[in-house]
C-alpha cells in the first residue's frame, strides 16, 4: 500500500517492493524486539559504539597507503573472533557485493562499524515465530541504505585492519521507504533541517565531509543535554530545590509579553500558556522554600526571529535574602563553570566571534553604556531604553552586565536604594544577545499592588503586553516575603553560544515554523524569509 504524501519515484516504489518481498520471505517486517549481546558490560545492551569503543585498540596501526603486516591480523583475530555478538543498527553505506562476499555499514547514529557477509555462511532470521531459516543471502539482496537490522556474528579485523563483524545470522527490523540524505554533505535547506529533525540527525550521522570543529546535530544536542546536566548540578549542590509550576495559568503573569489562550470546558474558564514562572516560585518563597528553581518552558505569542521561538527554554530561579549583586557574582560563576565541563575552555567561537568566559564580566549601568556612543547631554530618561536598544546591545559581544534599568519597565523589581527612579536590575548581555535577566525582588506587597494598577492602565491605554492584575499573589506578598534575588536565564541562546548555532531554531528540535509549503512553492532559506523579529522585552527573562 503506498502512502500518499510520499513522493513517487523510482526509488521509493523500488524500496515498496523490496517490503513486499520482504513479507513474503521472513512474514512479519517490523518485529517487535531485537536481543542485542552484553559483551562490553554486563547488564548494559552492546551498540555500534560501545563495540568499536571496547575494540577499536585491536585495529593494527597502518601507515597510510599501505596494509598491515599479515602476522598482526592473524594475532589480532586469534583474540577477536572469541567474541560473537548481536548487534543492531542503521544500515549507512550502501552495500558493497564483491562476488560471494558483501560488505556494509552499520550505524547507531553515533559510530559505524562494518559488517562482512559471505554467501554461503549467513543464514536469514524469520520474523513470524517460525524456527527455519530463510536463505541469508535472499534476504541481504531485499536490503536498502537506511533499513535497519540486527546481526549475529563474531569480531575480526580485515586485511585492510578494519575491525568488523563477520555476520552469521541477519534479521530484518524496518524497512527505510525513503532515500536517505547525501550521505557526503548532508542536509542544505534549512527549512528541511529544521521542519524534519529526523531527517537531519540521520543526514548528521551519515555525513562524512566535516569541517574541522563541526558538530553533527546529534552532537548540538546532546551538548544542550550537557549544558542543563550541569546547570542542574550547580543548582542542586547548593541546596536549589528543583520545582514545577503550572504551564496553564488562569492570569498571564510574570512578564510582559502577549500570551497564548486556550479554554478549559469543565471549568469554563480562559487559561494561559505561562509566559514566565515568576510569581509562582516566589510564593514558594513566602510559603518557607528559601532556594527554588524551575527549568521549563515558557510561551509568548509574538513574533520569531533567529533569536526568538514562541516556545523556549527557561532556568529560571530564587535566592532568599540575596541581593542582585550577589545573584550577579553567582550567575557568572556557574555560567563560567558550565562552560568549562562542557567545553573543556572557556573561549567560545560564535561565528566570527571569540568570546571569552575566562574574565570578570563587564558591569555597565544604562547609561553608562549608553553614553560610551552617544552623546551624554542628549540622552533623556525618556530617550534611555530606546537609545540602548539602537546603539549599544549590537555591541555587547562579551559577557556584560546591564544594570540599573528604568524602574517604569521593570514591575516586579526592587527600586535602588540610592536612587529610587532605577530598579535593582541586571540584564547579561553576550553576542548582542540577552541572555539573562535579574533582579532584587519586589517584596512590598502594597507597592507591588501599586505597580500593578500602573500595569492595568497601561493596558487600558492598549498596551497589550502590560501585565494584569495578580491578585492572589498580592495575598501572598502579605504573608511576607523574605527579601530576596531571582534570575532567568535562556537556554537556548546560551546552548547557540556553545554550540556556534546563529539561529534558535538549530538548538531546538521542533521549532515552530510556518505550515509547511511544497518545494517548488519556495525559494531560499525559509529560516530567514519567514522571521518576523520582535524587540527584547525589558521586562522578562530572555
Amino acid at each position: 500500500m503506498s502512502i500518499p504524501f510520499i513522493e513517487e519515484n523510482d526509488q521509493t516504489e523500488a524500496r515498496r517492493e523490496h517490503l513486499e518481498a520482504l513479507r513474503q520471505l521472513i512474514g512479519n517486517a517490523y518485529p517487535n524486539k531485537f536481543e542485542r549481546s552484553e559483551i562490553v558490560e554486563a547488564g548494559r545492551e552492546d551498540t555500534v559504539t560501545s563495540l568499536v569503543e571496547k575494540f577499536r585498540a585491536f585495529e593494527p596501526r597502518v601507515i597510510e597507503g599501505s596494509r598491515p603486516a599479515a602476522e598482526e591480523i592473524e594475532l589480532a583475530n586469534q583474540q577477536l573472533n572469541g567474541f560473537k555478538v548481536r548487534i543492531a543498527g542503521r544500515i549507512a553505506s550502501p552495500p558493497r557485493i564483491m562476488g560471494k562476499a558483501a560488505f556494509l555499514h552499520l550505524s547507531d547514529g553515533v559510530s559505524r562499524l562494518q559488517l562482512y557477509l559471505r554467501r554461503s555462511e549467513v543464514n536469514g532470521i524469520r520474523n513470524d515465530g517460525g524456527l527455519d531459516a530463510v536463505d541469508g543471502w535472499t534476504l541481504f539482496e531485499l536490503l536498502d541504505h537506511g533499513d535497519f537490522i540486527g546481526v549475529e556474528g563474531y569480531l575480526f579485523v580485515t586485511k585492510t585492519g578494519e575491525l568488523s563483524v563477520h555476520v552469521e545470522k541477519l534479521k530484518f527490523l524496518a524497512k527505510a521507504l525513503m532515500p536517505l540524505p547525501d550521505k557526503m554533505h548532508g542536509i542544505h535547506d534549512a527549512e528541511i533541517r529544521q521542519r524534519q529533525r529526523y531527517a537531519d540527525l540521520i543526514a548528521g550521522s551519515l555525513k562524512l565531509e566535516r569541517e574541522e570543529g563541526e558538530l553533527t546535530p546529534r552532537e548540538v544536542f546532546e551538548r544542550r543535554s550537557a549544558v542543563i546536566r550541569e546547570l542542574r548540578r550547580i543548582l542542586d549542590d547548593r541546596g536549589y530545590v528543583e520545582v514545577e509550576t503550572p504551564m496553564l495559568t488562569p492570569l498571564a503573569t510574570g512578564a510582559a509579553a502577549r500570551p497564548f489562550r486556550t479554554h478549559h470546558n469543565a471549568l469554563d474558564i480562559d487559561l494561559y500558556a505561562r509566559i514566565a514562572p515568576e510569581l509562582y516560585l516566589k510564593r514558594l518563597l513566602v510559603g518557607g522554600f528559601e532556594k527554588v528553581y524551575e527549568l521549563n518552558r515558557n510561551f509568548r505569542n509574538e513574533g520569531i526571529s533567529t533569536r526568538h521561538n514562541p516556545e523556549f527554554t527557561m532556568l529560571e530561579f530564587y535566592w532568599a535574602y540575596a541581593d542582585v549583586n550577589q545573584m550577579m557574582t553567582f550567575c557568572e560563576e556557574m555560567l563560567r563553570a558550565t562552560i568549562f565541563k562542557v567545553l573543556g575552555h572557556t573561549h567560545v567561537r560564535f561565528g566570527s566571534l571569540d568570546i571569552d568566559f575566562s574574565q570578570p564580566f563587564e558591569q555597565l549601568t544604562m547609561r553608562e553604556s549608553v553614553a560610551r556612543f552617544y552623546s551624554a547631554d542628549k540622552i533623556t530618561d525618556e530617550n534611555l531604553l530606546e537609545l540602548f536598544e539602537d546603539h549599544v546591545e549590537p555591541h555587547l559581544v562579551q559577557p556584560t552586565f546591564i544594570k540599573d534599568f528604568p524602574k517604569v519597565i521593570s514591575p516586579l523589581s526592587k527600586a535602588s536604594p540610592t536612587d529610587p527612579s532605577v530598579a535593582e536590575r541586571f540584564e547579561l548581555y553576550i553576542a548582542g544577545m540577552e541572555c539573562a535577566n535579574g533582579f532584587s525582588e519586589l517584596n512590598d506587597p502594597a507597592e507591588q499592588y501599586q505597580r500593578f494598577k500602573d500595569q492595568v492602565a497601561q493596558r487600558e491605554r492598549g498596551n497589550e503586553e502590560a501585565m494584569v492584575m495578580d491578585e492572589d499573589y498580592i495575598r501572598a506578598l502579605s504573608y511576607a516575603m523574605p527579601p530576596a534575588a531571582g534570575i532567568g536565564i535562556g537556554i537556548d541562546r546560551f546552548v547557540m553560544l556553545l554550540t556556534n548555532r546563529q539561529s534558535i531554531r538549530d538548538v531546538i528540535l521542533f521549532p515552530h515554523l510556518r505550515p509547511e509549503r511544497r518545494l517548488q512553492e519556495h525559494s531560499g532559506d525559509l529560516s530567514e524569509t519567514d522571521e518576523r523579529p520582535t524587540k527584547e522585552k525589558r521586562s522578562q527573562p530572555a
